[in-house]
């Protein structure tokens, strides 16, 4: 696990909710039980400084840092898709994006995990689509510096045709596989995590359940139910998450609050 990846999934799932912020003790804390070394913690909360997700603050408790606008923009757009808070809906039309491809291999790449993290499959190289439109996808192209046009499509034969297009956009069985492996790793991870277990045992548990099953924002366009093949592996993967997400949560909470605190109290020994 990256240290840089963690601290998204860190800061969306455990300190957003806290106001956003954590002094850096805590976040070296809190790491740990993922085997992330505090140098590794100290260079990913830099990167992330400059790339503009993470701003330098002055805490009670010493040094700390905060989420930025841009950053919890995507944490609560990522939390709302982890945790299906929104209603997947589709009036069978596609939002879709002609653009003219970067000239380097790493920008195309970069740009194509953006767009896919935004829910767009790609029909070619220059040709993306959507079942929903992108809220950030706009800034993301221009940012980028991507020239692009932006249509808004029906197929003309229905249903039947918009099908047709997903198979093209999408490789669902690829990521139906991919759900059927998510459940077959994480059970037994988790069959062992009891009420017994201990809070770090049980935090560091549902930390890896949620950063696993976060990947598929990258791959899951999550497609309205009138597209997706039938028995789709991703509804009975999603029940196991959420099953297993909430089991856990009071323990991970629990534990989050000791590191908060215990860092707190560090601070105000050192300043006596």
């Amino acid at each position: 696990m990256q240290a840089r990846s963690a601290l998204f999934d860190l800061y969306g799932d455990h300190l957003r909710p806290r106001g956003g912020r954590a002094p850096v003790a805590a976040l070296v804390k809190l790491l740990s039980p993922l085997g992330i070394a505090p140098p590794a913690v100290r260079t990913a909360v830099s990167r992330m400084v400059r790339q503009g997700w993470l701003d330098p603050l002055r805490l009670a408790s010493g040094p700390g840092y905060s989420i930025t606008p841009k950053a919890a923009r995507r944490l609560d757009e990522a939390a709302a898709r982890i945790y299906r808070t929104g209603r997947v809906s589709w009036d069978g039309r596609f939002d879709l994006l002609v653009l003219q491809a970067p000239t380097t291999r790493r920008e195309r790449q970069r740009l194509a995990a953006n767009l896919s993290y935004l829910g767009y499959g790609t029909l070619d190289e220059q040709t993306w689509v959507a079942t929903r439109p992108g809220e950030d996808v706009d800034l993301l192209l221009t940012e980028a510096g991507v020239r692009y046009e932006r249509f808004n499509a029906a197929h003309h034969a229905g249903t039947a045709g918009a099908m047709g297009v997903v198979r093209r956009a999408w490789d669902l069985a690829e990521i139906g596989q991919a759900y059927e492996r998510f459940v077959a790793e994480q059970r037994p991870l988790l069959s062992g995590v009891t009420v017994r277990s201990g809070d770090e045992e049980a935090y560091a548990a549902r930390f890896r359940l949620v950063h696993a099953w976060r990947t598929f924002l990258f791959r899951d366009p999550q497609l309205p139910p009138a597209l997706l093949p039938e028995r789709w592996p991703g509804t009975a993967a999603a029940s196991f998450f959420d099953r297993h997400a909430a089991r856990l949560r009071p323990a991970a909470d629990r534990y989050v609050e000791q590191c908060l605190d215990a860092a707190n109290r560090t601070a105000r020994q050192k300043g006596r």
